[in-house]
């Protein structure tokens, strides 16, 4: 039988995601705080909208959550209401990038429901969580849990990685978000640099791409939203900027105090200091641009 699915947190990332779902043929019952954000969707994919996190558990057999935080989350799921609803042999499939150690608390407190959660981080930005080729990286502890959920991941992503125990998949997102950063940082800076010294940053940017600079930064967001100024990639400065100190913290915990990490995630707390963490991650090169005087 295929199984109910619920699905909390209908932004950017969750709407599309949701649909695909839905265009699997499962029974799909959505919520978000905004009521009328998740009713409007459910009526077009044809899903039922639930009116409390509550309603949402009873309804389902999976759910997906696809929220800002794990904070948020951990809120949603112990004191929203959501475990509440849920049925013993349930599973929550938590898509939000969240802290490893918020994952590990989630998995102990539901473990006496006999509810199952395991995280499962995406990566692929709106362009493939609207055509369902997402990749997923999941950190479980208990393999059952993964095997009822895997139907649901695949109506979302092409490309699904064990990666471990409980908060892995947490740590693989923070680590892999840290890298794409970091490769963002340095992009800017070089193209920020290379103005003082007359080049042209398009012409930089085709360099740097038959070149070992390349990266998928210099590939497709410095050329698409920097050169040409649009800043709208469709991913929240916070949100990254969040993702970098998620792995600071985790350098910072381990012992291994590396210094890369901790100078990136200085670079991206900056430029969320100066401006909105609503604005798109890009906008963070005007602010690195402004910084140097440019």
């Amino acid at each position: 039988m295929m199984v109910r699915v619920g699905f909390i947190g209908l932004g950017n990332m969750g709407a599309p995601m949701a649909s695909c779902i839905a265009a699997k043929g499962f029974e799909l019952t959505v919520y978000d705080t905004d009521t009328a954000r998740a009713e409007a969707l459910a009526a077009k994919i044809g899903a039922k909208a639930a009116a409390s996190p509550k309603a949402l558990g009873e309804a389902s057999d999976v759910v997906v959550s696809m929220l800002p935080t794990g904070a948020i989350v951990k809120s949603a799921v112990l004191e929203g209401g959501l475990a509440e609803g849920l049925s013993e042999g349930a599973v929550i499939v938590d898509m939000t990038s969240s802290v490893p150690a918020v994952t590990c608390e989630l998995v102990e407190a539901l473990k006496p429901m006999g509810i199952g959660f395991i995280d499962a981080p995406v990566s692929g930005a709106v362009p493939r969580a609207t055509d369902g080729t997402l990749s997923i990286m999941v950190g479980c502890a208990d393999p059952r849990h993964l095997e009822i959920a895997r139907p649901v991941l695949e109506a979302m992503g092409n490309r699904i990685y064990e990666t471990g125990g409980p908060g892995t998949g947490d740590a693989m997102k923070a680590l892999n978000n840290y890298v794409a950063a970091a490769g963002f940082a340095a992009a800017s800076e070089a193209i920020i640099l290379g103005k003082r010294y007359g080049l042209d940053p398009a012409k930089m940017v085709e360099i740097f791409n038959t070149s070992t600079g390349r990266n998928f930064s210099t590939e497709m967001t410095i050329p698409n939203e920097v050169v040409q100024a649009r800043f709208a990639s469709g991913f929240q400065l916070g949100l990254l900027a969040k993702d970098v100190h998620i792995a600071a913290e985790l350098s910072t915990e381990s012992g291994a105090n590396l210094p890369l990490v901790a100078q990136t995630d200085k670079w991206w707390d900056s430029a969320l200091s100066a401006t909105e963490g609503t604005l798109d991650h890009t906008t963070a090169y005007r602010h690195w641009e402004e910084k140097a005087g440019s």
